[in-house]
């Protein structure tokens, strides 16, 4: 008894065995696939970050060679021009008229000579747009005069002398020094038509005999690589700067200027004091690591600045005359993340769900399961206990119907073997002695049968349950459409034959008139028809649903297939029906269709379908949010509208055309508007990839065209072309 009682006391429930280990997988499988897609879109992310890091460095490496190179190659040029004699430095018009036309040639600030001789002469653009012309002497002060010139390079108007001193001025100084090619210290001013902030290249220049005349400079306007930079895509709060190996900034993708004024005299901004916070926690950061000297190659690493973590990339660059600048790259992690954490809590939410569905699924399976047995238990207790006259109900579960039909033969001979040993108690030993046996090998099978069934239902309960549910759907629908007509046939015959009994017995019996007037006979014979013509149009709808889901998906068919694209459009259409119909909150969008004769064309429909439903999305949600901005009235006058018109292009191609009069799209979303992630919708309504995608199935599955047209205000148009054969 106390090894019984043991065994009871740690047995569980059979509903428990049933539904915890399947919840247990359930919850197990689908953790360790979000895990793993969590952990996998964190790797995708960052190696597209070191991607877009890498392509933006390398953009910016060839800008900077390209840019950069044009003083220094001008130089060698003109140095070369001059010491063959072709340009000769004492002929100071021809001179000026030949560093004139560079000028107009090159985006350049500056080209000028100083001789050893305290004489020069240059070409500068100080505002950007006008070329002068410099000119002095030996003798300072006052030996400087600046002229105007005319569309020719003629010298026109001369301006107050001013003083210039070639010995005195670094940039002549050092290339002279260093008797080669050199960049030389970055010059900056503050002149009334706006800021002036150069790089100067300079070089020795010689004459045939190797004799030194002097230096060649020419100047180029560093403010333009800001300008460069921001026109990088890269996002909104990604950065990329160049810096000195000092740490003061040279020009940056953001808004800030790379200089201050102080007394209006320009003064350059170190990175450190910069006031945009990502270029600041950036040069803090690198001043902190040892320095901006010490940085000798690629170095990559991730900050984390106002709660947001970027991706930086610190390349040095540096080039054959002496520039040595650092070039920074940073990207924000949420630029990639946004569409990760939303599959995570997709994932969970589908997990959550997946809960539920499996609780209540096995609490009902467990129910079914274990509600016959039960029976059985009780039944086998009673029998126990000595009340032989037991029966046990059938169930839906055919090894438990088995089962119990075993049980119920089992009873019944045990009922007739105890009232045989009633009767004759000289053979109760023998009798007793055979039933019991045979009530040992029925009790041996049962305990068999019910582990066979447990360990069954275990194993397949849920696709026992849930299989065969949707394939079974269109038969009865098919059956009632098909027997409606029937129907609606026999009952017209019979009101029929109402109407005619009654024209020829218009005085019924009293018991018929109560019966009439309780069942309001006129009312029935009206209504009946109704209700069955309604009883019709409803299996007509359904029917027309079950096509239009199949016509969308295309899922019973080939792949790639000559298919008439209106029914993809109309299938569309009947999908979307709930969000064109008028509702409590939103008026009716009118859907106007211009089809041409257009002939079936090759595609792979269910993608092209696919199109067609992001693009009617697109437009529903454009004109929702085109209606919750306007009153009552201008909805009347302007109702919403989508106009689908088809055609023939050229005899080769076919053109669906998909417009709404909704809120429209700026010019500057429109360039943007087939870029991945991009998306004009607030936080979590759209992932930015719909378009996207779609532009990928017209233009490389279909080598089609997919363009966007729209005014702010007023709509949008997309158009979509698509060859008849592809």
């Amino acid at each position: 008894m106390k090894t019984l009682y043991f065994s009871k006391s740690k047995a569980f429930p059979l509903q428990i065995v049933l539904v915890v280990p399947f919840l247990i997988q359930i919850f197990g499988a689908v953790s360790l696939v979000g895990y793993l897609s969590f952990k996998n879109g964190q790797r995708a992310v960052n190696d597209l970050a070191q991607q877009l890091m890498d392509r933006t460095s390398d953009v910016v490496d060839e800008h900077l060679k390209s840019y950069l190179s044009i003083p220094q190659t001008l130089n060698q040029i003109n140095a070369d021009a001059i010491r063959r004699g072709i340009l000769d430095v004492r002929d100071r018009k021809t001179l000026g008229k030949y560093f004139w036309d560079q000028m107009h040639a090159y985006d350049l600030t500056y080209i000028g000579i100083g001789l050893t001789t305290g004489e020069g002469l240059g070409a500068a653009r100080y505002d950007g747009k006008t070329i002068t012309i410099d000119d002095w002497t030996a003798n300072p002060p006052n030996n400087t005069y600046t002229y105007a010139t005319d569309d020719q390079g003629n010298r026109t108007q001369v301006n107050a002398p001013w003083t210039w001193n070639n010995f005195s001025e670094s940039w002549y100084t050092k290339p002279i020094a260093a008797g080669k090619p050199i960049w030389g210290k970055i010059v900056t001013a503050n002149f009334p038509t706006g800021p002036y902030i150069v790089a100067s290249a300079s070089r020795p220049i010689y004459n045939a005999q190797n004799r030194l005349l002097g230096m060649i400079a020419t100047d180029i306007h560093l403010l333009k690589l800001s300008d460069f930079l921001r026109s990088l895509d890269i996002s909104k709060s990604g950065r990329v700067f160049l810096l000195e190996r000092d740490g003061t900034l040279i020009a940056s993708s953001g808004k800030e200027k790379p200089f201050t004024l102080v007394n209006q005299e320009i003064r350059r901004l170190r990175a450190i004091n910069s006031s945009d916070p990502m270029i600041q926690n950036i040069a803090k950061y690198l001043q902190s690591s040892n320095g901006f000297a010490s940085i000798t190659q690629d170095t990559d690493f991730q900050l984390e600045v106002q709660g947001e973590r970027h991706f930086i990339n610190v390349v040095p660059w540096r080039d054959e005359y002496g520039l040595n600048w650092l070039m920074v790259v940073s990207v924000p992690e949420n630029t990639f993340m946004e569409q990760i954490n939303a599959n995570t809590r997709t994932t969970i939410a589908l997990c959550f769900g997946a809960l539920v569905v499996a609780s209540v699924m096995g609490v009902f399976t467990s129910h079914w399961i274990v509600r016959p047995i039960l029976r059985l238990n009780w039944a086998s207790e009673a029998m126990a206990s000595g009340n032989l006259d037991q029966t046990v109900e059938t169930s839906g579960i055919q090894e438990l119907n088995t089962l119990s039909n075993s049980f119920n033969h089992m009873a019944g001979q045990l009922h007739e073997s105890f009232t045989a040993l009633e009767k004759s108690k000289e053979e109760l030993e023998d009798r007793v002695e055979e039933r019991t046996s045979e009530l040992k090998n029925a009790l041996e099978e049962l305990q068999r049968t019910q582990s066979q069934v447990i360990q069954s239902e275990k194993m397949s309960s849920l696709g026992q349950l849930v299989a065969g549910v949707a394939h079974e759907i269109n038969n009865p629908v098919n059956f009632i459409h098909g027997n409606l007509d029937y129907v609606q046939e026999y009952t017209q015959d019979l009101l029929a034959l109402v109407q005619l009994y009654q024209q020829y017995n218009s005085n019924p019996a009293p018991e018929i008139q109560t019966a009439i007037e309780d069942m309001d006979l006129e009312f029935l014979q009206g209504d009946l028809p109704k209700m069955l013509s309604s009883m019709k149009v409803g299996t007509d709808r359904i029917r027309q649903i079950v096509l239009s889901l199949r016509n969308f998906s295309r899922t019973d068919e080939a792949e790639f297939k000559s298919v008439d694209i209106h029914e993809g459009i109309d299938s569309t259409l009947m999908i979307l029906q709930h969000r064109l119909k008028a509702k409590p909150e939103q008026p009716e969008i009118q859907v106007i269709k211009d089809y041409g004769n257009v002939p079936l064309i090759e595609c792979y429909a269910g993608q092209l379908n696919q199109v067609f439903m992001n693009i009617l999305v697109n437009a529903i949600d454009a004109l929702e949010e085109s209606n919750a901005l306007r009153t009552y009235q201008e909805i009347e006058d302007n109702p919403s509208r989508i106009k689908i018109r088809t055609s023939v292009v050229n005899s080769t191609w076919v053109e669906v055309a998909i417009a709404d009069n909704g809120v429209g799209i700026s010019k500057e979303f429109q360039q943007r508007i087939f870029d991945p992630f991009f998306t004009t919708k607030p936080i979590g309504k759209g992932t930015g990839m719909g378009m996207s995608i779609s532009y990928q199935i017209v233009t490389e599955k279909h080598g089609g065209k997919l363009e966007c047209f729209s005014t702010a205000g007023e709509g949008t148009e997309f158009i979509i072309q698509v060859p008849l054969q592809l």
